[in-house]
C-alpha cells in the first residue's frame, strides 16, 4: 500500500504542496498537459529550485494572466466535472472543493455552500493548485495520505474581505478537529488552499506511520527568513510497512435505567446515518440494584454534537460522558476480485507480518450465494482466496 505524509512543521499551501510533489519526482510535463484537461487559460506554471535555511527544495507557482479573480463554487465543480480528466482526479479536487464551500458557507453565515462565491480560493492559481494536488496523487498512486500537526502561524493577512487575523478564517474552520499549532512566525503559514487540501486528504494527523521510504521532497514557501524553521512543506512517500496507524476517537456514553430496550433498534440505525463508527449497549446493574444498559457510541470528534443530539433526542438519558481515546489500527486497503461470475470487495487489514485478515463484503457474497446457489461461506472462502492471487 503506497502512502503520503505531510510534515507540516511550517505550514502548508497549495504551492507547498505541488512544489513537494515535483521536488518528490513528479513530472512537471505530466503535471502540466494533464492541468491542461481543465480547459482554463490565461496562465503559466512555472518551477525553480529554492533553498529555505540551507535545504534545497522546489518553488511552485501558478501566475495567471487577466481572468476571473472569484468564482461561485458551483461553477468551478462544473469546470472539473466536464474536464477530460480521470474519475479518481476529478473526484478528489471535488471533494476538496465542497470542503472548501462548507467552511466558507459557516463563516459567512450562509446556508448552501454551492451559492459561496469564492475570491481568492476561486482564482486560476487556487484551482491549478488543488487540482494538481490530486492530479499529483494519482500520478504516485498513492492509496492513503497522513499528516503532522499543522503549524499555523499569527498576525494579520490582507483579503479580499480586508485584513483578517491569522489563521484566516476560513482557514481555521477547515481545520477544525485537527491538531494544530498556533504558533510559530508572526505571519501567515497556512492557506486556505492548503488547510482545504490537507483536509480533504489526510486519514488522521500525528506520527508518520511506518513506511519504506521511496521519495523525499520539499516544498517552498514564499518567506525566507533567518532564524526559524525553514519555510518548507516535507512530503516522504513510501511502502506502508503495516506498522499501527495512530489516531484517535471520542467516545460517548451514557447508563439508561427507564427506556424501552426496543428503541436502541431504531437509535443505532440514526447513529450511524449520523457518522457513528461504532454502537453498542452493555448490560449494567445500576444504583438500587436496578438492571439497566450502557450506550456507548465511537465517533469522530468533529461528530460529537450531533452524536449527542441524536442520543438526547431518542433516549431517556438526561446527561451524557464523554473522553477521547486514542486508537491503534491496521493498514487498511479494499480490492475488488472477480468470483463465480460476480464481482467481491475484500477489505484487507495488513500488520507487520503481511496481510493479518481479510473481509469479504457480506452482501456482496450473499448476492453471489443466492444467484449461483453456492453456499454462502463457499462464496466467502472463494473471495479470501482469490486476494491471495492477486
Amino acid at each position: 500500500m503506497r502512502i503520503a505524509y505531510f510534515d507540516c512543521f511550517s505550514g502548508i499551501s497549495g504551492d507547498m504542496a505541488l512544489g513537494a510533489f515535483i521536488d518528490a519526482g513528479l513530472s512537471f510535463k505530466a503535471l502540466s498537459s494533464e492541468l491542461a484537461k481543465l480547459k482554463i487559460k490565461n496562465y503559466r506554471l512555472t518551477r525553480s529550485k529554492v533553498f529555505r535555511g540551507g535545504i534545497c527544495g522546489t518553488g511552485f507557482r501558478c501566475v495567471a494572466g487577466k481572468s476571473a479573480h472569484s468564482r461561485p463554487l458551483g461553477e468551478i465543480l462544473s469546470i472539473i466535472k466536464s474536464s477530460s480528466l480521470c474519475s479518481r482526479v476529478k473526484n478528489t479536487a471535488i471533494r476538496i472543493f465542497e470542503s472548501i464551500g462548507a467552511a466558507e458557507a459557516k463563516v459567512h453565515g450562509v446556508k448552501d455552500g454551492n451559492d459561496i462565491r469564492l475570491h481568492e480560493l476561486g482564482s486560476v492559481d487556487s484551482i491549478v493548485d488543488i487540482v494538481g494536488a490530486s492530479i499529483a496523487l494519482n500520478e504516485f498512486g498513492i492509496d492513503g495520505v497522513y499528516a503532522s500537526p499543522v503549524t499555523t502561524g499569527r498576525g494579520s493577512v490582507m483579503t479580499a474581505h480586508g485584513r483578517l487575523p491569522v489563521p484566516a478564517p476560513a482557514a481555521l474552520e477547515l481545520l477544525r478537529d485537527i491538531p494544530v499549532n498556533m504558533t510559530g512566525a508572526g505571519h501567515e503559514l497556512v492557506t486556505p488552499t492548503g488547510a482545504a487540501i490537507i483536509k480533504a486528504l489526510a486519514k488522521s494527523f500525528g506520527d508518520p506511520p511506518g513506511m519504506k521510504v521511496d521519495l523525499i521532497g520539499y516544498g517552498a514557501g514564499s518567506r525566507d527568513e533567518a532564524g526559524g524553521l525553514p519555510n518548507m512543506l516535507r512530503l516522504v512517500v513510501g511502502e506502508s510497512t503495516g506498522t499501527f496507524v495512530k489516531d484517535s476517537v471520542c467516545v460517548i456514553e451514557t447508563n439508561i435505567d427507564d427506556m424501552n430496550p426496543q428503541v436502541f433498534g431504531h437509535l443505532f440505525e440514526r447513529l450511524f446515518k449520523k457518522g457513528a463508527l461504532d454502537v453498542y449497549v452493555t448490560n449494567v446493574h445500576m444504583k438500587k440494584s436496578r438492571p439497566g444498559f450502557k450506550l456507548t457510541v465511537l465517533a469522530e470528534h468533529k461528530d460529537r454534537d450531533i452524536i449527542a443530539s441524536v442520543i438526547f433526542s431518542e433516549t431517556t438519558t438526561i446527561g451524557l460522558r464523554y473522553h477521547e481515546a486514542g486508537r491503534l489500527k491496521l493498514m487498511r486497503e479494499k480490492v475488488n476480485v472477480s468470483i463465480l461470475g460476480g464481482d467481491v470487495g475484500v477489505k484487507i487489514s495488513k500488520g507487520p507480518g503481511g496481510i493479518l485478515t481479510t473481509y469479504p463484503e457480506y452482501d456482496e457474497c450473499a448476492r453471489i450465494a443466492r444467484r449461483s446457489g453456492v453456499p454462502l461461506k463457499t462464496v466467502i472462502d472463494e473471495a479470501r482466496t482469490a486476494v491471495g492471487r492477486i
